[in-house]
């Protein structure tokens, strides 16, 4: 079966810490044979995700009652080169996934969407909470008709935890302290170039 069962993560609070890690989420519905793939954060609340996209996405005909849907939450990942073991081996890569597969149904109320958009940004805030949305602000009611607010009843998590565990466990130690440097690596130069690229044209 693939993948391998030791690429496969079963303990639940472990599939479900990637998602609250890293809740900004890929998620996957299906039309005859058409995909749709849409980005956007998706928050824990209770058992059941919780998220918002843009009212004019076409995404949004399949957010809406019992249609089935995936979401994908990444974690860290990285490209494991030979050199790093210390025993011989071939080029790979490591990375920590969660799949959440489930149907979703549409949040049309008004007041409701306003209540999960105050509790999506307290999730995200945490743990300065720098900024706090209140209910009461105009800007909530003139943002309601343009966002479209849906919930997923969770029905399957899974975890693909790609950590080099069939290595002996120097290699896996190394392959973890490669993923940690690689992860917290300074973006700041990939992030001007792109931003060079993209307004200096």
């Amino acid at each position: 079966m693939y993948p391998p069962k030791y690429h496969q993560e079963y303990r639940l609070k472990h599939i479900k810490k990637v998602a609250e890690t890293y809740p900004f989420a890929t998620l996957i519905s299906a039309e005859a044979n058409t995909p749709f793939v849409t980005h956007t954060p998706l928050i824990l609340h209770g058992d059941k995700l919780v998220g918002h996209i843009d009212a004019n996405n076409p995404h949004t005909k399949l957010l809406k009652e019992n249609y089935p849907v995936t979401a994908i939450f990444q974690g860290p990942q990285t490209y494991i080169s030979p050199s790093i073991y210390t025993t011989k081996q071939l080029p790979t890569w490591n990375y920590i996934i969660s799949h959440a597969k489930g149907t979703v149904s549409e949040i049309a109320d008004a007041t409701t969407i306003k209540k999960f958009m105050v509790t999506m940004t307290e999730f995200l805030e945490t743990p300065n909470q720098n900024f706090k949305l209140s209910l009461d602000d105009p800007k909530m009611d003139k943002l309601i008709p343009y966002i479209h607010c849906f919930e997923i009843e969770i029905e399957q998590w899974e975890g693909k935890f790609k950590l080099s565990q069939d290595k002996v466990p120097a290699d896996i130690e190394n392959a973890k302290q490669e993923l940690i440097k690689n992860n917290q690596r300074s973006i700041a130069d990939f992030v001007n170039t792109l931003f060079e690229n993209h307004f200096n044209k």
